[in-house]
């Protein structure tokens, strides 16, 4: 079956799935289904979430979306990301809509604050609209989302990591391979004791690889990287500060380097290291991850890594207008990322360990 094909499928009669089977699926009359559409507040939270489930365990999409998926195309492209609280998802997504718009393609984006199930829901409105494609962020998506879009030939790319055995179209790099530079670099600067600010690892496999990556490369180096020393928080200033000040209390030894899960999290430490009279990098190392603009100018500048965001927007873009277009496309899009030293990062200073508080 083509990918055209498959499109048509959403407004087959034979093969749609109806509101009828939302409701035998969901214990409700079709009725009730309609109300939980479109005047949700009229029906019990209990019934809309059964609701809901009976429609990502069939991949209901509405009507809608069949008259914009229809052969005469709708010349637009759904963006899904996590936030709009970081800054790095709106570098892709800008360089993507740019492109997009060169070729006639309008950008409709949604976000779904780190919850798969979420992600899911805002995909099946982004298809009810009529995007005809999907850029999605990461690689851990719910099993009901990827077979919503192969049922109906809509197609996507996974960004922001790097699957080159995969069966499933990636633009981006290797997030452990990323992270294990920071560990790297400050192995050689000669620290051993190491304490992490990781984001939340739950349902976000950046994160996920990234703490895997530097675990790896520590114990490459013999160097244990305990419990006591990793802590887990959103990404947000204050959130760092809370995580470095408690990383700070508990680790022992006490830490001579913070590797930080991005660069919003490593300010928030700077600024709680700066609180307690240590001087980074002379008493305490802090490097981040991704490069945004506030890395530079931050006392001391940020050593990080540096995430091409605008090529991977552009490269994504550039795969889905190929598949949009019946071309032969590369099924995995590689973008290098670079460690970036600064003034963060500085060689341990052992004998000062015992003064950190």
């Amino acid at each position: 079956m083509t990918a055209e094909q498959k499109r048509n499928r959403l407004h087959d009669p034979a093969s749609r799935v109806r509101v009828t089977d939302v409701a035998k699926r969901a214990g409700c009359a079709p009725a009730t289904v309609s109300r939980a559409l479109n005047n949700p507040d009229m029906v019990s939270p209990e019934k809309r979430a059964r609701i809901e489930r009976a429609m990502l365990d069939l991949g209901y999409v509405r009507n809608p979306a069949a008259r914009a998926l229809r052969s005469q195309r709708s010349h637009m492209v759904g963006v899904l990301i996590p936030t709009l609280d970081y800054a790095i998802y709106a570098r892709m997504v800008g360089a993507a809509n740019s492109k997009f718009s060169e070729a006639g393609i309008s950008t409709l984006m949604a976000t779904f604050n780190y919850d798969l199930d979420a992600e899911v829901r805002e995909a099946r409105l982004l298809l009810e609209r009529g995007a005809e494609a999907l850029v999605l962020v990461g690689n851990r998506h719910r099993p009901h989302l990827r077979e919503m879009l192969d049922q109906f030939g809509v197609p996507w790319v996974c960004t922001y990591v790097a699957n080159p055995g995969g069966a499933h179209p990636t633009v981006g790099f290797d997030n452990a391979a990323a992270a294990a530079k920071l560990a790297q670099h400050l192995v050689h600067l000669g620290h051993r004791s190491i304490c992490v600010i990781s984001g939340v690892t739950k349902d976000n496999d950046r994160t996920t690889e990234r703490l895997e990556g530097i675990k790896a490369e520590l114990m490459r180096h013999a160097i244990k990287l305990p419990d006591s020393m990793i802590t887990e928080c959103p990404y947000s200033i204050s959130d760092g500060r809370k995580a470095c000040a408690l990383l700070l209390s508990r680790a022992d030894p006490k830490p001579t380097a913070i590797v930080c899960g991005n660069d919003v999290l490593a300010l928030g430490a700077l600024v709680e290291c700066q609180a307690r009279g240590l001087k980074v990098p002379d008493d305490i190392s802090v490097v981040g991850f991704d490069n945004l603009e506030l890395s530079m100018h931050s006392n001391p500048p940020l050593t990080t890594i540096d995430v091409p965001a605008e090529d991977m927007g552009r490269a994504a873009a550039e795969f889905i207008l190929g598949k949009l277009n019946g071309e032969d496309v590369s099924l995995h899009n590689p973008v290098d990322v670079e460690l970036i030293l600064r003034d963060s990062s500085a060689p341990a200073t052992p004998d000062r360990q015992g003064e950190i508080s």
